[in-house]
């Protein structure tokens, strides 16, 4: 087992990386909680692989386990979705002294972490991701959030969880599309922190050879999430690094309302853009950008930007919590591993945009 402690100002906890360790999670969880009531929030796809085999673990082991499932998508991270989601917790009778597990992907540990941050002031929470990009990213960190319809992630809080819980072997019964997913996040992670990460990734020869090295890939991508996060708990300076790629990929998601591109490929179109604009202004080295195109491509990755109403990415943009008046905060490379925070004026941007969308 691979185990790291992120220590956070507001509180540390550990990730925990096993294969198999969901068969074992009713075991594992009884070392570090002492209560006996847990409220499993997962989503339907997720339900039919693992909700059963989770509540049947957690009632091996003495617990009292309530379900709440939601609908599969994006659109599920809504306040639509979470007042049902209050709902149960009203109906199962939830207190402060219980847990609430969030059991699926970066949808669902949005939303019900957000939920157990705001829920009687704050129910303890543990996280239990199942897609790549979630055990990469989403569920470290304690970034917890629901959209709005102008933008995503636009109301949230920072609420570590108790524990996080990666089983790598969840990773088998992904599609190909929700892998490259998650893969668009672990590239990121090269790009901006790991060229030695970013080299290996290049060699991989097949989806098994990548699947055989999956659980050291999540610990090097934890390890460097957890680092920054130590840093920079509430995304005022370093952490912001963990964006490159985010404010055009959100903006893609956001015109497409959530439907044709998922996250991982719009951060993916997102990184290249990026890239592009930083070799442009003279501030990346010429040629990273094609080093970002080859391993997007290598993932199965889109890398130009869709067909897109430049104003419409502009206005999203515009809502990015990153903007400080007439500037951004813009998250470039210097070269593959080389990541830094660059205050950009929003006009050269929007003069960009205009240049490379078709």
């Amino acid at each position: 087992m691979h185990n790291i402690e992120v220590k956070a100002s507001s509180g540390s906890y550990p990730i925990y990386i096993k294969n198999g360790l969901l068969g074992e999670i009713g075991v594992e969880i009884k070392k570090i909680y002492k209560g006996s009531r847990i409220a499993v929030v997962t989503d339907s796809n997720v339900d039919e692989f693992y909700g059963q085999k989770t509540i049947n673990s957690l009632k091996e082991s003495g617990f009292e386990t309530f379900k709440i499932v939601v609908k599969a998508g994006e659109e599920s991270k809504s306040f639509k979705t979470l007042l049902e989601v209050y709902d149960k917790l009203l109906d199962f009778k939830i207190n402060r002294g219980d847990i609430i597990i969030a059991l699926g992907g970066g949808v669902v540990g949005d939303m019900a972490g957000f939920a157990a941050s705001t829920f009687l002031r704050g129910i303890s929470l543990i996280q239990i991701p199942t897609t790549l990009l979630a055990q990469v990213d989403s569920s470290v960190g304690g970034k917890v959030a629901v959209d709005l319809p102008r933008g995503k992630n636009l109301v949230g809080s920072f609420y570590m969880p108790k524990a996080v819980f990666i089983d790598p072997l969840l990773l088998r019964t992904l599609n190909d599309k929700y892998l490259n997913d998650g893969m668009g996040e672990v590239i990121k992670y090269g790009a901006i922190k790991d060229s030695e990460l970013f080299n290996t990734l290049m060699k991989y020869e097949n989806k098994e050879a990548l699947l055989s090295q999956i659980d050291k890939i999540i610990f090097t991508c934890c390890s460097i999430k957890a680092n920054i996060v130590e840093l920079d708990e509430k995304d005022t300076g370093e952490r912001m690094l963990l964006n490159y790629g985010h404010t055009i990929g959100h903006a893609i998601e956001q015109f497409f309302n959530f439907t044709k591109y998922s996250h991982g490929e719009a951060v993916a179109m997102g990184m290249y853009s990026i890239t592009k604009l930083g070799e442009e202004l003279g501030l990346t080295k010429i040629g990273t950008s094609i080093a970002i195109k080859d391993i997007l491509i290598k993932y199965n990755l889109p890398w130009e930007l869709p067909e897109i109403r430049t104003q419409a990415i502009i206005e999203t943009i515009s809502h990015d919590k990153k903007n400080i008046g007439g500037s951004m905060n813009l998250i470039l490379i210097e070269s593959i591993g080389n990541s830094f925070i660059e205050k950009i004026d929003k006009t050269k941007i929007e003069n960009y945009l205009h240049k490379i969308i078709k």
